[in-house]
């Protein structure tokens, strides 16, 4: 298990604009925005019958909400390619599933003002629950084409073997 060491000289909390996502093992291009990654734990309520007029309270099930990513609409296909695996049509029936590959985990990194890398989450067997190829259209806009997906998935865990990144010093040359 790792060891952290606690930098006494960061007071600041990381910022929420420098991060990348991966999965097949390389970097997923152009991703502009990742929603939160958030759990619920239902709570199950109990009370014996000779316990006061209160209940009890212990955890149930948890879920895992769906993350959704989004980019600006290019030429790179992985999105679409992903979107395809749970269902591709005019692939004929029986076969509009990719079931062996339809699921991938993914890799968040976060990191630091100075590009150094600072937190990383694995989210499990992701799989695209919806896909947005095209945003509405608008020839009286002045904006960027997004697309997205939303990836169903079965949890997330923090790498702890991720290092807390040594904060760098600038020194003037002269």
């Amino acid at each position: 298990m790792a060891q952290f060491t606690v930098n006494a000289q960061r007071f600041d909390p990381y910022k929420n604009f420098k991060f990348r996502v991966k999965w097949d093992g390389k970097y997923v291009a152009g991703v502009s925005k990742v929603s939160a990654l958030k759990r619920t734990t239902e709570v199950v309520k109990h009370r014996d019958g000779g316990d006061p007029s209160s209940s009890r309270k212990s955890p149930g099930r948890t879920e895992f909400e769906a993350i959704t990513l989004e980019r600006g609409v290019t030429h790179d296909k992985e999105f679409e390619q992903w979107a395809n695996k749970v269902w591709n049509y005019g692939q004929g029936l029986g076969s509009e599933s990719s079931l062996k590959d339809f699921r991938k985990d993914v890799i968040i990194e976060v990191y630091n003002e100075s590009g150094q890398l600072a937190l990383a989450y694995q989210v499990f067997r992701a799989w695209v629950s919806e896909f947005q190829a095209l945003p509405d259209l608008d020839a009286n806009a002045n904006a960027i084409a997004i697309q997205h997906i939303k990836l169903e998935n079965e949890g997330w865990v923090r790498d702890v073997e991720t290092p807390e990144p040594a904060e760098t010093s600038y020194t003037d040359p002269a």
